[in-house]
């Protein structure tokens, strides 16, 4: 029998113990995992990280704050095993929690690595010297942490992961943060960062986590704070016109689920490497994670001549698929996180089947009466016959297990399908044929914020299709939010103010170097 874990909230440097607001229940059998607390007082951890953590990461240098996040990720790489126990219970099977988890850690080391290459000062020099004035008087553009907060609000898919990959750019740039977990799955996010503070490698301050409901968390933020927000689309809009953050010109960075695609050129044949790898990867992003991914592979473009030999092999590979316990080492696809979740996708579901039609899957699976209460839904593939003048299939997001097959005629018809997403965060294209590669990338890129180009040379290489990078954007156009976390530098933007200085060269320098 699982014990029953019981969550705090970690405010102003203290494990907050409170009355119990209601459980947390496994995504596997639906017994209990975890208490949630009440709400904590989010004015005090807002003001504790501005008086406490936000001079305590300034007065660090940048790569100071490197090497702190490197002791964090091998602290986080210690105690890994049990954050893998936990993670079964969100659904997840061991390759599941392993693109959470290690996904996690590996974003901290990676953000470590960045840090060798800044300077070890406090300010960080941004493009070149410019001469505005004949003698010496210059101006250069310099980035420094802001003296606020930075709000996470995070996502129910990746407990892990999702909190760490917002996380280490933050501290990098020298802001402190309050984390706000999904409630589905805070458990494991709520472990993490138990890891973290136990560790005693961060400074008072530097990270302090809400669990429940946010209360008046927006009410108290200010000009120089930042909120990292990932999630859904609707959820996004109603948040970032809050007049608060809307009067206090409250930076607001939004990574937001989208309808990401994937398109087999025009070239590929049923007989051509590609096809192969298509298909693998298409079945893979459909399952990983039982579908719940903000990257997943929602549509898939094949060329209309290949549409009926694509859906088979599909059908085929997600036939073949072992559901159940994601405990289980035979296991390929695991649970929903939970059965509101599961709800959601049968709903989102039903609105998709308005323009296409199920190839397989749509079904709860019966899984025997140990299993009964998780939230396991079966593999679905759609197709849809008209994407040109479909809308369902290019707005409503099933999030999980499902996917739709959209043939196209040529390539300006698979670009304005693929567009038709307006604006993804991911998209891949498999093709030999360079030249039609290209036309599809000058088609789609202002519309995506990551574009894969696999063929069969690079392919045993890639990083697949939904892995988003530490070193590459990772956000959107559009629907997808506009924002861009990760990316390296690009990541810490949010954090970082740009000011233009003008000054001697030797007042330059010191800057550079103070």
């Amino acid at each position: 029998m699982t014990q029953i874990r019981v969550l705090d909230s970690y405010s102003e440097d203290r494990w907050l113990k409170g009355a119990r607001a209601r459980d947390l229940v496994s995504a596997i059998d639906g017994s209990p995992v975890a208490t949630m607390p009440e709400a904590a007082d989010a004015a005090a951890m807002l003001d504790h990280a501005r008086l406490v953590g936000g001079p305590a990461l300034r007065a660090m240098t940048f790569q100071a704050r490197g090497r702190m996040l490197r002791a964090l990720a091998d602290k986080l790489t210690e105690h890994k095993e049990a954050l893998y126990e936990l993670s079964a219970h969100t659904g997840a099977t061991r390759s599941d929690s392993a693109f959470d988890i290690e996904g996690g850690i590996g974003t901290f080391f990676a953000y470590s690595s960045l840090a060798k290459k800044l300077p070890d000062a406090h300010f960080l020099p941004e493009g070149e010297r410019l001469a505005i004035s004949k003698g010496d008087f210059l101006g250069q553009h310099l980035l420094a942490p802001l003296h606020g907060v930075a709000v996470h609000i995070n996502a129910y898919n990746f407990p892990v992961w999702g909190m760490l990959e917002k996380l280490a750019p933050t501290l990098l740039a020298g802001m402190p943060a309050v984390i706000k977990p999904a409630t589905v799955g805070a458990y494991l996010a709520e472990a993490a960062f138990r890891i973290i503070i136990e560790s005693g490698i961060l400074p008072p301050g530097s990270v302090q986590l809400l669990l429940g409901e946010p209360g008046d968390l927006f009410d108290h933020l200010g000009g120089q704070d930042s909120v990292a927000f990932t999630g859904s689309a609707a959820t996004a809009s109603r948040l970032k016109v809050h007049p608060v953050l809307v009067a206090n010109t409250v930076r607001f960075a939004a990574e937001q689920d989208s309808l990401n695609a994937a398109i087999l050129g025009p070239d590929v044949t049923a007989d051509a490497p590609e096809f192969d790898l298509f298909v693998r990867e298409v079945v893979r992003e459909m399952t990983q994670k039982a579908g719940q991914k903000c990257t997943a592979i929602r549509r898939i473009l094949v060329p209309r001549a290949q549409a009926d030999a694509v859906g088979d092999a599909i059908v085929a590979r997600l036939n073949a698929m072992t559901s159940g316990d994601p405990r289980a080492e035979k296991t390929r696809l695991g649970a929903l996180a939970g059965i509101a979740q599961r709800d959601d996708v049968i709903a989102n579901l039903a609105a998709l089947r308005a323009e296409a039609e199920i190839l397989c899957g749509g079904t709860v699976p019966d899984l025997g009466a140990a299993l009964a209460g998780g939230a396991f839904f079966d593999a679905t593939l759609l197709r849809c016959a008209n994407p040109s003048s479909a809308t369902a299939v290019h707005s409503v997001e099933a999030f999980g297990p499902v996917s739709t097959l959209m043939p196209y005629d040529d390539v300006d018809e698979a670009t304005a399908i693929a567009n038709a997403g307006a604006g993804s965060l991911a998209l891949s294209i498999f093709s030999h044929d360079r030249a039609a590669a290209a036309r599809l990338v000058a088609g789609v890129s202002t519309f995506h914020g990551r574009i894969l180009i696999i063929d069969r040379e690079n392919a045993a290489l890639s990083s697949g299709h939904g892995a988003a990078l530490p070193q590459l954007q990772h956000g959107g156009p559009g629907r997808a939010g506009g924002g861009a976390e990760l990316g390296g530098a690009i990541g810490m933007q949010p954090y970082l103010q740009r000011t233009a200085i003008q000054a001697s060269a030797e007042m330059l320098a010191e800057l550079e170097t103070y």
